[in-house]
């Protein structure tokens, strides 16, 4: 599928992980994908660490970690791996922050967030890690928490909130901004007996600015989806897979390019999956894991191809 100026996307299909996992957490440094915790066959929270050596296409197994957990973000900051949040065995938030030591092969604790939560987005820029969203401890509603945490001071500074309630909604920073989309909403404090529903919703928080942009419904994504993943390529924010208003997890993959404002389709997913972990490693976006009819093994990356 073409994106423009004698670029193409294409599927990469690779090796599948010894462990299947459901919101495993996932990083990549110095040629290896890291896959971290997640839950496994029987539903709990997992402590396994496992790496994919991308040279040589083996999977290795790694210092466990020291909080079992799914559904936790993760930061690469040099040598380390910092792991954010998530949920334990009793199914409750995580405020637990640990940092795993890729020369040492070990793992540290750092300073737990403020508020203790799963389904947390982060992303990096000039040594701050900006957490946004995710789901807290009262009636699992959403966070509409917007944080930033600063490395060297080891501190949290809280910016202006989500504009909107979305649990598993899609984040990806570009171009001086990081962009919401999609997720499941859920009602407001004034109508707080209606039903969540998916949504294609698309804000974006102008780091320069200080303040989130509601895009207009022209700009809002083709399908309606939460619990997938979301990166950026080539200029395109692209968004795959996950649920929606199907009975099954989407293969659907769209892009939005920034330069022609428009969302277009790609090929689909070669294993339809939610609850995937994502990986963003040069040209190519990682799907790991996830849940397909079960869940699954599955490596795939979404892949940028020039001249294709």
């Amino acid at each position: 599928m073409a994106a423009g100026g004698g670029q193409a996307f294409a599927w990469q299909v690779f090796p599948p992980m010894p462990t299947c996992r459901v919101y495993g957490t996932v990083a990549h440094q110095d040629g290896h994908l890291l896959v971290l915790g997640g839950c496994g066959r029987a539903g709990l929270p997992l402590d396994t660490a496992e790496t994919l050596d991308m040279a040589s296409h083996t999977w290795l197994a790694l210092a466990p970690l020291p909080t079992a957990r799914a559904g936790a973000a993760a930061v690469v900051l040099g040598k380390q791996v910092l792991v954010v949040g998530g949920v334990d065995e009793v199914q409750s938030p995580v405020a637990a922050v640990e940092a795993f030591l890729a020369d040492e092969g070990r793992w540290e604790r750092r300073a737990t967030l403020p508020q203790a939560a799963m389904g947390v987005a982060t992303v990096e820029r000039d040594g701050m890690v900006y957490a946004l969203g995710g789901m807290g401890r009262q009636g699992k509603l959403p966070v509409t928490a917007f944080e930033a945490f600063d490395l060297e001071a080891r501190t949290w500074t809280r910016h202006p909130s989500l504009p909107s309630r979305r649990a598993f909604a899609g984040c990806v920073m570009t171009e001086g901004s990081v962009f919401s989309l999609g997720g499941l909403q859920q009602p407001g404090p004034h109508n707080f007996y209606s039903r969540p529903h998916f949504v294609n919703t698309v804000e974006m928080f102008n780091l320069e600015h200080g303040s989130w942009t509601k895009l207009p419904r022209s700009l809002r994504m083709k399908d309606k989806r939460a619990d997938f993943v979301v990166g950026s390529l080539g200029g395109h924010i692209v968004a795959i897979g996950g649920l929606g208003n199907q009975p099954c997890p989407l293969g659907s993959v769209e892009s939005f390019s920034l330069a022609r404002r428009r969302w277009e389709a790609l090929p689909a997913m070669p294993t339809a999956r939610c609850s995937c972990s994502s990986l963003q490693a040069g040209p190519r976006l990682f799907v790991i894991g996830g849940v397909a009819q079960g869940p699954s093994q599955a490596v795939e990356a979404l892949c940028l191809r020039d001249g294709v």
